[in-house]
């Protein structure tokens, strides 16, 4: 066979036989032409940067700059970020006086940030987070009890808020539904989810009815994330550790919960202190992160019910505030509030278990990730 193939290249136009070697050399390498670039993004709090990071196919990191906050002086208690649905932009709220929103451009090519212009935000805001449209920012405050919505310019730079909403206790994450037609606000201190119908034409915010989905007392509702297909959201409590699975209800906003399992590893002592939780894009696996033990939970995901099965815990950084999940699904990424880096983990396809594969220095106190594929 080799030696036939060998007869006709040797007939082939050279053009023709550099085509072909490149293809083959394309195949062993496994990077092709178009193959979209993934970039990792994590917020500094203390040193106020965002540590930007390229990311392999094997997952490997390689750290291509570290982007400044332009006219902030003060760090803030934490950096949540978020990206346009575009891919252009790159928003962070900076959660020291003058509380303001910090967009930057992203190089489609290289991933890297340009600061583009800084807007108000009504608060220090715990949680930043664009509607699906691109037009409109929702914050949320823990210490001010009040959510926000401030329009975005066409270039991705918030304006004055529009709307101030007081909440109960420490609102703390304010996201939109799946279909852009809700937007939810966790309140850790009152032990409830405030629902809100939204307007994308008019950027309006109203409650939603009944406008609150209570839990259990003391338990801390903090972050939530939704199935990709919509029919269920999952919600992680700060203070006693609960992951709670709900059924999603896209023409009410309705929240019904179905299962109420935990982030604590076995045999788990002491005072919980749960933090963030993630789905894969394909919504076969979730993690949660929990700060008193430094460990990740993992979770499969039934496709039909929607419950949970626990696989198992693995440490990880040092008070793990934030984590994220690569677009892909094969990586996960958490950084640590008091080691100031990062691990990357593989995720095993078909059992969901992580499986550590190396850390990476950041900026100082990193607490956000946020994961990007550029084509």
């Amino acid at each position: 066979m080799l030696r036939s193939t060998r007869r006709i290249a040797s007939k082939a136009p050279r053009a023709a036989i550099a085509t072909t070697l490149f293809a083959a050399l394309t195949l062993i390498s496994g990077v092709h032409a178009g193959m979209a670039e993934t970039f990792a993004y994590v917020g500094n709090a203390d040193s106020n940067d965002i540590s930007v990071f390229k990311m392999t196919e094997s997952g490997e990191m390689t750290p291509v700059q570290t982007a400044a906050f332009k006219g902030v002086d003060k760090p803030g208690s934490s950096t949540p970020l978020a990206i346009t649905p575009d891919h252009r932009v790159l928003i962070a709220g900076v959660r020291s006086q003058p509380f303001q929103a910090v967009s930057f451009a992203i190089d489609p090519k290289t991933g890297q940030l340009s600061p583009i212009g800084n807007g108000p935000l009504a608060d220090s805001m715990a949680n930043i987070a664009v509607d699906r449209s691109g037009k409109f920012l929702f914050s949320a405050s823990y210490g001010g009890n009040k959510v926000a919505l401030n329009p975005l310019s066409a270039n991705g730079v918030a304006g004055e808020p529009k709307q101030v909403i007081p909440t109960g206790l420490n609102a703390h994450a304010f996201l939109p539904s799946p279909d852009n037609r809700f937007v939810f606000a966790t309140n850790l201190g009152s032990d409830q989810v405030l629902g809100f119908a939204f307007d994308a034409t008019t950027g309006t915010l109203t409650p939603n009815d009944p406008p609150a989905h209570k839990v259990p007392e003391k338990s801390g509702p903090r972050h939530f994330v939704f199935h990709p297909n919509g029919k269920f959201v999952y919600l992680i409590h700060e203070l006693n550790g609960d992951v709670a699975a709900f059924t999603y209800e896209a023409r009410s906003g309705a929240w019904d919960e179905i299962q109420r399992t935990t982030a604590l590893p076995e045999g788990f002592s002491g005072k919980p202190w749960a933090a963030d939780i993630h789905i894969t894009p394909d919504g076969r696996f979730l993690y949660a992160s929990e700060r008193t033990t430094n460990t990740l939970t993992a979770y499969k995901v039934d496709a039909a019910s929607g419950k949970l099965t626990t696989i198992g815990s693995v440490p990880t950084e040092k008070q793990p505030r934030g984590f994220h999940i690569d677009p892909t699904g094969r990586y996960l990424a958490a950084v640590g509030e008091l080691s100031d880096s990062m691990t990357v983990y593989a995720i095993d396809q078909g059992s969901g278990a992580l499986a550590r594969l190396k850390s990476y220095p950041t900026g100082k106190k990193p607490n956000w990730v946020e994961f990007l594929n550029l084509p």
